[in-house]
């Protein structure tokens, strides 16, 4: 096990890992709808890539600013 309960571990690392995923699959799945026509399908996909984006770049501020 590597951490301590004084010393935990961050789970930065896989939220960004998610949130990585996140971003590639609803992009892609997007840009799939958005070219069979399912714009209805598409842009709800797309605006969860920009989270994902927006995440990804609080994820690198909190990596690169910590704390403590």
């Amino acid at each position: 096990m590597s951490g301590t309960f004084q010393h935990p571990r961050s789970a930065l690392r896989l939220r960004a890992v998610l949130a990585g995923f996140g971003l590639l699959f609803c992009a892609v799945i997007g840009t799939l709808a958005w070219r069979a026509g399912l714009a209805w399908l598409a842009v709800p996909l797309f605006v969860l890539a920009g989270v994902a984006a927006v995440d990804l770049v609080v994820i690198r501020h909190h990596h690169t600013h910590p704390r403590w």
